[in-house]
C-alpha cells in the first residue's frame, strides 16, 4: 500500500510533501517540534487541516471535499504507551481488534491467540495488562496492531519506554513484521532508523530537508540534525584541491578528486578529532560533558571525544580558544 502526503498546517509551521513506496518503511527523524507527530496525526486522521491531501493506495483519505474518519482508514498506529484495556486480558486485547472488523468470535480468539504466539506471548495470553512488564505489553500492542491487518502502520518511538535489555528482542520481531508491511516511523534511535528503514526522510521547522536511502542519510548526511542523529560532524565549505575551506574558518585535509571552488560536505566522527597546538581549525568551546569514558568538547560546528586528561591538562571550558584537527583519510567527503 503506497502513502502520498500533501498537507499545510500554517498554525502547526508545518508545509510538507512525502511518500512512503508499497511494503516500505520511511523513518521520520527531526528534532523535537520539527512536525513529525503533526504528519502522524494527519495520516491517522486525528487532525483535518483546511489543506492537506492523504491517498492510501489511491484512495482519498483526506482532501479538499473527502475526510475518512480514523477507524475506517485501516491504518493502524503503535505509539511508546501500549494503551491496553486493562480490563481485558492479553488474547481479550487481541482479539478485540479482530472483532471490531466484523471478524467471527470464534475465528477471531483463534487468529488473535496465533499472533500472540507468533511473538512468543502464549503463555501470557490470559494476564492482564497490570501483570504484564513493559516490554510484555509492548509486544501485545505490536500483537494487537497486526491482528488488525492495517494496510499502513504508523510507529511512534515504539520502543522509548522499553528496558535496554528488552528493546533488541522487540525491535527484531518488530523488523520481522514490517519486511512484508508498508510502515511510517518516528524514532529519535539512530539504531531504529538503520535496522528497520528502508528510508528516512528528515524534518526541521515543519519542512523536509532531507530523504534518501538509510544507508546513505546516515553515511552521508546532508543536514546538521541528520549528522547529528548519525553521531557524525558535518562541515560544508569549498574544495580548493587539498583542502576544505570551511566556513568557520581554517581547511579541514581531506581526500577527493572535485573542482576547484566546488561546494563540498565532510563528514567525520568525534572520535577521530584531535587537539593540536598550530594549524587545523580553530574554534570555541561552547561545552564540555561526559561522554562513556572520553570528554565530549563541542565547539560551534564540530564534536570532539577527547581524553579527560587532554582536557583537564589544557583547561578546556566553555569559551575556550582550541585548535582542532581530523586525519584526513577519516573524512568523508561528497558534494555539497
Amino acid at each position: 500500500m503506497s502513502l502520498q502526503l500533501t498537507a499545510s498546517v500554517p498554525e502547526r509551521g508545518v508545509e510538507i510533501e512525502l511518500a512512503v513506496e508499497d511494503g516500505e518503511t520511511l523513518a521520520l527523524v527531526g528534532p523535537n517540534g520539527a512536525g513529525k507527530s503533526t504528519v502522524l496525526s494527519l495520516v491517522s486522521g486525528a487532525l483535518r487541516p483546511a489543506r492537506a491531501e492523504v491517498v492510501l493506495d489511491g484512495r482519498v483519505l483526506t482532501g479538499a471535499r473527502t475526510w475518512v474518519p480514523p477507524h475506517r482508514r485501516r491504518v493502524t498506529t503503535l505509539a511508546q504507551d501500549p494503551v491496553l484495556f486493562p480490563h481485558l486480558s492479553a488474547l481479550g486485547n487481541v482479539r478485540f481488534a479482530l472483532r471490531s472488523q466484523g471478524v467471527p468470535r470464534a475465528r477471531a480468539r483463534a487468529e488473535a491467540a496465533q499472533r500472540l504466539d507468533e511473538l512468543g506471548l502464549s503463555e501470557l495470553a490470559h494476564r492482564r495488562p497490570s501483570r504484564l512488564s513493559g516490554g510484555q505489553a509492548q509486544r501485545v500492542a505490536l500483537a494487537r496492531a497486526l491482528a488488525a491487518d492495517p494496510r499502513l502502520l504508523l510507529l511512534d518511538e515504539p520502543m522509548s519506554a522499553l528496558d535496554i535489555d528488552v528493546a533488541p528482542a522487540m525491535r527484531e520481531q518488530l523488523g520481522r513484521f514490517l519486511s512484508e508491511r508498508t510502515a511510517l516511523i518516528v524514532t529519535h534511535d539512530v539504531l531504529d532508523a538503520l535496522t528497520l528503514a528502508d528510508r528516512i526522510a528528515v524534518l526541521e521547522d515543519g519542512r523536509l530537508v532531507e530523504h534518501g536511502p538509510a544507508e546513505e542519510v546516515l553515511s552521508r548526511p546532508r543536514s546538521a540534525f541528520a549528522a547529528r542523529f548519525a553521531g557524525l560532524n558535518l562541515v560544508t565549505g569549498r574544495w580548493d584541491g587539498a583542502a576544505i575551506g570551511t566556513a568557520g574558518g581554517g581547511r579541514l585535509r581531506a581526500r577527493g578528486g572535485f573542482p576547484p571552488g566546488c561546494e563540498v560536505h565532510a563528514a567525520f566522527r568525534p572520535s577521530r578529532v584531535r587537539l593540536v597546538d598550530e594549524g587545523g581549525l580553530a574554534r570555541t568551546v561552547r561545552s564540555v560533558a561526559p561522554s562513556g569514558d572520553l570528554v565530549r568538547v563541542r565547539t560551534e560546528d564540530i564534536a570532539a571525544d577527547l581524553p579527560a586528561q587532554d582536557v583537564a591538562a589544557r583547561r578546556l571550558g566553555t569559551g575556550t580558544p582550541v585548535r582542532l584537527e581530523v586525519p584526513a583519510d577519516a573524512v568523508r567527503t561528497y558534494r555539497a
